[in-house]
Parts: C-alpha cells; sequence; structure tokens
C-alpha cells in the first residue's frame, strides 16, 4: 500500500472511554455518602435478617431495597455474614447508647434502677426486630457474636453503670449485700425479652394481647417492681 493511500486512511481513533477521567481516576465518593449508604443498607438488613434470619436472608434482595448494589455491600462488609454482625453491632449499640444517656450517675440507686429497668422495658417493647435478631443469634448458639470483641465492648457499658448503681445502693443500705451486676442484668433482660419475643405463641395459647396498652403499662410496672424487690435489702 502506498504512502498516498496510507495518508487517505490516516484518521484519529478516539480514545476508549473508561471510569477515568483526563487520565485520573474518579474521586471517591464523599464520606457523608459512603456513611449515608452503609446506614441504609444496615437499616434494611436489620429487617431482612430479622425476618428470615442469617441463611434466608438474601444480600441481592438486600441491594435492591437500598438502591446499591450486591458488590457495594461486599466492599463495605465484606460478605453476607459482616454485614450481619455490623447490624448486631448496630443493633445493641443504639440500644446502649440510649442507656448512656440516662445520666443514672446522677440520681438515687433507687431511681436510677428504676430508670434502666423501664428503659430496657421500652427499647424491647419498640424493637422487636432487635429481639428477633438476638433470637436468631441464639440458634446459632451465639457464634458469630464470639468472633468480634466490640460487641463485648458495647455491653459492657450497661454492666459497669449496674454495678455503680448497686454499690451505691449497698453503700446505702438500701440494696442486698450479695448482689451481681451481671445476674441483675440478666433478671431484667429475661422480664422484659420474654413479653416481645414469645409475644405471639403466649397470645396465641392463652388468648391474650401483650402489645395491649392496658397490659403493657401493667406489666411494665409488675417488671419494675419485682426487680425492686429482688434488689432490697428489706
Amino acid at each position: 500500500m502506498t504512502g498516498a493511500v496510507w495518508g487517505a486512511m490516516d484518521v484519529q481513533i478516539p480514545a476508549r472511554k473508561s471510569s477515568r477521567t483526563g487520565g485520573r481516576r474518579k474521586p471517591a465518593p464523599p464520606q457523608k455518602d459512603a456513611e449515608r449508604t452503609k446506614a441504609d443498607i444496615l437499616a434494611v438488613a436489620k429487617q431482612a435478617f430479622a425476618d428470615h434470619g442469617l441463611s434466608g436472608a438474601r444480600v441481592d434482595e438486600i441491594a435492591e431495597r437500598t438502591r446499591t448494589s450486591k458488590r457495594m455491600i461486599y466492599y463495605y462488609f465484606g460478605g453476607k455474614e459482616g454485614l450481619y454482625l455490623a447490624v448486631l453491632e448496630k443493633a445493641y449499640a443504639d440500644i446502649r447508647a440510649v442507656e448512656a444517656s440516662l445520666s443514672l450517675d446522677a440520681l438515687d440507686p433507687v431511681e436510677a434502677l428504676r430508670r434502666l429497668v423501664e428503659q430496657t422495658f421500652e427499647s424491647d417493647e419498640v424493637n422487636e426486630d432487635f429481639v428477633r435478631l438476638v433470637a436468631i443469634e441464639n440458634i446459632h448458639r451465639g457464634e458469630h457474636l464470639a468472633r468480634t470483641e466490640s460487641l463485648r465492648q458495647i455491653n459492657s457499658g450497661v454492666i459497669a453503670s449496674l454495678e455503680r448503681i448497686l454499690e451505691r445502693g449497698k453503700a446505702a443500705g438500701l440494696f442486698r449485700s450479695d448482689l451481681d451486676a451481671i445476674d441483675l442484668h440478666m433478671a431484667v433482660s429475661a422480664l422484659c425479652f420474654f413479653r416481645v419475643s414469645n409475644r405471639h405463641t403466649f397470645g396465641k395459647i392463652f388468648g391474650v394481647d401483650l402489645a395491649g396498652a392496658a397490659r403493657r403499662r401493667r406489666h411494665k410496672k409488675m417488671i419494675v417492681e419485682a426487680i425492686l424487690r429482688l434488689v432490697s435489702k428489706e
């Protein structure tokens, strides 16, 4: 082929478009957008895991409901189990944050314990998804919780708060001397948690509505009084 022909065919082929702009990578999404996306994913995933369990929840369905991608979820959370753990951490952290805002150290020990029990009752009542998540993790024998130290740290605050309440109550001669903060936390959790975790089966067996306003108020008062009598020195 002659030089004249080459000259006639000498056209400039445009560079193929890619994810680069002007030879540079596109800037990463702003931090606010990333945090908002992660928060949206966690909110949708919390409901999905609570409704379907770890095995039944589908990452692609979570991605579709958050208008993001499965790839992005894996990027942020490392996989389905990583997302599940992040949901558990967020659920526990939200509960503990509310408890930490109560300023219990400024109250006398009896009132402080009353407020903490009342808040535990309310937190479980309005967070059925949280209760179901905890029940699901118990089905897995706590194996996922055991993999992360952060969940133990998140929950250590409520035990420390109870220890301070008990110490002040014992020093004032109001509380029994043989009380243990973890045992007391278990008793409070058991009474408040059962109403929500077994709401449907208990309700159908005995023909009662545990979510009914009158019964709810009665049970809240009953649980608070039961705990205060449990710790009382008299």
